[in-house]
């Protein structure tokens, strides 16, 4: 085989791809350069800031719309959570909540603990227990004002509390807070409004000194305590 370097064997279907054949994947015959140290070093550095971007992208979309963390301080809410204690919020449920396909989710209910913004214009934060609430928004229907004012729920406190007329059992308060030594009230709670008060009656800031809270001030639910470990559950 005439033209051919010595020692150069052919299998079956091999063919000689010759420089100027356009399937020649490198026509001129010569040997692909390798990329220079500091195109590499460019590329790496491109990789490593696309990956920091998504990072941060996905990092404030989990804080600001799924779930965010929290440390408690000041001893309002003891003995559930003591200060110090860390806390996950979950903010997820509340948001879809506003939309119509899931107007049936019902995201804050009596009992809860939850993170919202202080109604009282200090910028601050509280962690409390949600009580009692108004009536249930009925989307499908509009009410009147008249309507509205004959529709709520009633809740008193003289020395314990009561909702709808009766009588709450707080079993997540230690006895020798019960019953709790309180100013007596009495709140009458529209849709949309939330009764909440911490578990250390004696010393919280609460709706019994800002009143009933709105749906939007509400951040989310605490749905954990991961710090101490001592401490880790589901709350």
């Amino acid at each position: 085989m005439a033209g051919l370097n010595p020692g150069t064997i052919f299998g079956m279907g091999d063919r000689l791809v010759q420089p100027n054949d356009p399937s020649n994947p490198n026509p001129t015959g010569q040997r692909p350069q390798p990329p220079s140290p500091a195109s590499e070093v460019r590329r790496e550095i491109v990789e490593f800031v696309k990956v920091v971007v998504w990072f941060l992208v996905l990092f404030f979309m989990l804080r600001f719309f799924v779930i965010e963390g929290y440390e408690v301080q000041g001893p309002s809410m003891e003995p559930t959570l003591w200060n110090g204690e860390r806390i996950l919020v979950s903010k997820l449920p509340l948001i879809v909540s506003k939309f119509s396909l899931f107007d049936s989710l019902d995201p804050i209910t009596e009992g809860d603990i939850i993170v919202l913004n202080g109604p009282d214009g200090t910028n601050k934060r509280y962690v409390k227990r949600v009580v009692a609430r108004g009536p249930d928004r009925d989307r499908s229907n509009t009410v009147s004002a008249a309507d509205e004012d004959d529709d709520g729920v009633p809740l008193k406190i003289d020395g314990s509390l009561y909702v709808n007329n009766f009588k709450v059992q707080e079993d997540y308060i230690p006895e020798r807070l019960r019953p709790f030594t309180s100013p007596r009230l009495e709140a009458f709670l529209t849709t949309g409004k939330y009764f909440v008060l911490g578990d250390n009656r004696p010393v919280s800031k609460d709706s019994r000194n800002f009143d009933a809270i709105d749906e939007e001030d509400i951040i989310g639910r605490a749905v954990l305590r991961f710090w101490p470990l001592s401490r880790f559950s589901l709350l």
